[in-house]
C-alpha cells in the first residue's frame, strides 16, 4: 500500500498504530480459515468469509488521538449495527449502516483495494476472527451472511472512504454472540503459523513507538511457495489487533500486485506499536483461488506514547 492509501485511513490511525509498507517478492506472472492449534483463530472458508466491549461514540478533540475502531462515531459519520446479537455456529445475515452526520445512510463510498468497505468481525479474546466483504442496497444497508464459532463478546469493524471525503476512517461496535461462552486467552506468541497445509513463519520483533521489520514466509511441504496470487490488489493483507481494546489498523503491502501476477514465498511489513502490549496479527494471503489466514500473537516491548 503507498503512502497516500495509508494516509486514506486517516492520521489517527498512521499516528497511533503504523503498520506500513510491506513489500512482497515478485516472481514471473502467472473465505479462509485458521486454527486454534497453532498462533490463529477460527475463521470462515469461504472468500466473503475468509475470514467480532465498550464503544467509545461521538467526536471531539480527542478523536484525532485515537486508535481506529475504538469509536462507533468519527468526523460525523456512524456505524450503525441493525444485527446486535447472533446465534453462535448458525449461519445469520449481518446488517447494518453507515450513517452521516443528517442520520442518512451513506451511499457513495470510494473504492479501496477493490472494495468500498471492509467488515473485520474479532472476538474480544482475539480468538476468533473474519474479514467480510458485505453487499451494499440500493438504500446504504450492508449485509453479509457469516457464521460465528463460539459465544461471547465481539467488536465489529467499518473500514471505508465516503466519496465526499479524502481520508478514510475506520468505526467500531459491540455485537453479542449468544450460546455457552467457554473464555479463552489469546494464543501464546510462536514464529510459525499452520493454515491449510501452508506453514507461515514470521520474523523479527514488535516494539513499542520504534519501526522495526516484520517478514512473513510462506512454505509448504517444505518448499517455498512462490505462487501467491493478488487479493484485494495486493499479495498479502494484514490486520493488527491490541489485546484489551482492540484497537484497530488495516494496512496491505507497499508492493501492489498487477493484472495476475504472481509473487513469494516472502511478504514483509515496517511496523510499530503504539505501546507496550500483546497483538494479535492476521496475515490473509491467497492461493489457487482460495484465500488463507495465519494469525500471530506478538508481544511488544519498550515505552510506546
Amino acid at each position: 500500500m503507498s503512502l497516500k492509501k495509508i494516509g486514506a485511513f486517516g492520521t489517527a490511525l498512521a499516528a497511533t498504530f503504523a503498520l506500513a509498507y510491506g513489500v512482497a517478492d515478485a516472481v514471473a506472472p502467472d473465505s479462509a480459515r485458521t486454527t486454534a492449534e497453532s498462533p490463529a483463530h477460527s475463521m470462515g472458508s469461504d472468500e466473503d468469509e475468509a475470514h467480532a466491549g465498550d464503544t467509545h461514540g461521538g467526536d471531539g478533540p480527542s478523536a484525532a488521538h485515537t486508535p481506529g475502531g475504538l469509536q462507533i462515531s468519527e468526523r460525523g459519520y456512524t456505524l450503525d449495527l441493525l444485527t446486535p446479537r447472533l446465534t453462535a455456529g448458525e449461519k445469520s445475515v449481518l446488517r447494518f449502516a453507515v450513517r452521516d452526520a443528517d442520520g442518512h445512510p451513506v451511499t457513495s463510498y470510494r473504492t479501496e483495494h477493490e472494495k468500498e468497505l471492509h467488515l473485520i468481525v474479532a472476538s474480544r479474546d482475539l480468538t476468533a476472527y473474519r474479514h467480510l466483504h458485505p453487499v451494499r442496497a440500493a438504500d446504504g444497508t450492508w449485509s453479509i451472511a457469516t457464521t460465528l464459532p463460539e459465544a461471547g463478546a465481539y467488536r465489529v469493524f467499518a473500514d471505508f472512504t465516503p466519496a465526499a471525503e479524502k481520508d478514510g476512517l475506520t468505526l467500531g461496535t459491540d455485537l453479542a454472540v449468544t450460546g455457552t461462552y467457554r473464555p479463552s486467552a489469546p494464543p501464546a506468541p510462536a514464529p510459525t503459523a499452520t493454515v491449510d497445509g501452508y506453514s507461515v513463519r514470521l520474523g523479527g520483533t514488535l516494539r513499542a513507538g520504534e519501526e522495526s521489520e516484520l517478514t512473513f514466509t510462506v512454505t509448504r511441504d517444505g518448499r517455498a511457495v512462490t505462487d501467491l496470487q493478488p487479493y484485494l490488489g495486493a499479495y498479502g493483507h494484514l490486520v493488527a489487533l491490541r489485546s484489551g481494546d482492540l484497537a484497530y489498523l488495516h494496512v496491505h503491502p507497499h508492493q501492489e500486485a498487477h493484472g495476475t501476477e504472481t509473487s513469494g514465498p516472502r511478504v514483509s511489513f515496517t511496523a510499530a506499536a503504539p505501546s507496550a502490549g500483546t497483538y494479535r496479527l492476521f496475515l490473509d494471503f491467497k492461493t489457487g483461488g482460495t484465500v488463507h489466514t495465519a494469525a500471530f500473537t506478538l508481544t511488544a516491548g519498550g515505552h510506546g506514547h
